[in-house]
């Protein structure tokens, strides 16, 4: 199976001179850096490794940047991966396997923290094995802080966190919208959890794989949130309910309507008192909300 490792940076050099060694030592892959318009060294660090390199002549959005990437290259395997994400040895050779399996569209590596990838200092805890979407449909982290050692079995995953995440080309291909993998309405946040949604909707599964080992050092937390700038944390609170938009049914949100409840009257309440700028976010979702229904019909259309 051939493989692509998308490696995306954004004026990111400084880390990629660590993640992107590591990618290249990963055996049968061809490793592109997408360099998002960047103003940094990212050309000479990606020429330095012996790296192919896809220049993008203006800055886009992370997911119209992944998506211009995934058009402009092959493979019947890819790899999405973070400039922040140092893959360990032998990731692929662990991971890439479990695409061979019937039915399995993408694999959700054991993703640990990390302090800093240059030089490498782990934190020894989870980062991710892998995300869910509650009852609540809040999309959460798996294993998040746990002990490294945890989570130390293979199973099926609801979706693999876009720090890296590797997909069956032929899935991809299912689930694009319009030439669309990402949902660019998303820009950025929870847009990989609307893949693994509606990867499942086609009847696509994941698999967590813990032999696939990659330290991340994450911008954003729970723990790291408060530091978000406004217009990102404006942005994550829409994109959930354009998440459901697209991918909730019927017959499920109604089995959850007192948590679905619950939790919005709590949000609105949070928002109203500590966080202000979350409103918006209700304006932004309801003036993206046509293009959320155009995409669930023409995805529904497939099934």
């Amino acid at each position: 199976m051939s493989t692509t490792v998308l490696l995306m940076s954004w004026d990111e050099a400084h880390l990629l001179r660590a993640s992107l060694p590591a990618a290249a030592r990963q055996q049968d892959a061809r490793v592109t850096v997408v360099d998002n318009a960047s103003s940094d060294d990212t050309a000479a660090v990606a020429a330095e490794h012996g790296a192919e390199l896809l220049r993008l002549d203006r800055r886009l959005t992370y997911c119209a940047a992944t998506n211009e990437a995934l058009r402009r290259t092959g493979g019947d395997a890819v790899l999405l991966l973070n400039a922040d994400c140092l893959l360990g040895d032998g990731f692929l050779a662990a991971a890439r396997p479990r695409l061979d399996e019937a039915g399995v569209g993408s694999v959700a590596p054991k993703l640990l923290r990390a302090a800093s990838i240059e030089p490498l200092e782990g934190l020894d805890a989870i980062d991710a094995a892998g995300m869910v979407v509650d009852r609540r449909r809040k999309n959460t982290l798996v294993g998040h802080g746990r002990p490294a050692l945890a989570y130390d079995r293979t199973g099926e995953a609801f979706g693999a966190d876009g720090a890296a995440a590797l997909y069956r080309r032929e899935t991809l291909d299912e689930c694009s919208v319009d030439t669309e993998v990402l949902d660019e309405d998303f820009e950025r946040w929870a847009s990989d959890v609307d893949l693994a949604w509606r990867a499942r909707t086609l009847g696509w599964k994941c698999v967590y794989e813990p032999a696939a080992v990659a330290y991340h050092v994450r911008s954003y937390s729970p723990s790291t949130r408060g530091r978000m700038p406004d217009p990102d944390r404006r942005m994550q609170f829409r994109n959930r309910y354009l998440m459901m938009a697209k991918n909730d049914t019927r017959a499920a949100l109604l089995g959850d309507l007192h948590r679905v409840a619950a939790y919005e009257a709590m949000a609105l309440g949070y928002a109203a008192v500590a966080e202000r700028a979350l409103l918006g976010g209700y304006r932004d979702a309801a003036r993206l909300l046509g293009g959320a229904r155009r995409r669930r019909r023409a995805l529904a259309a497939r099934r």
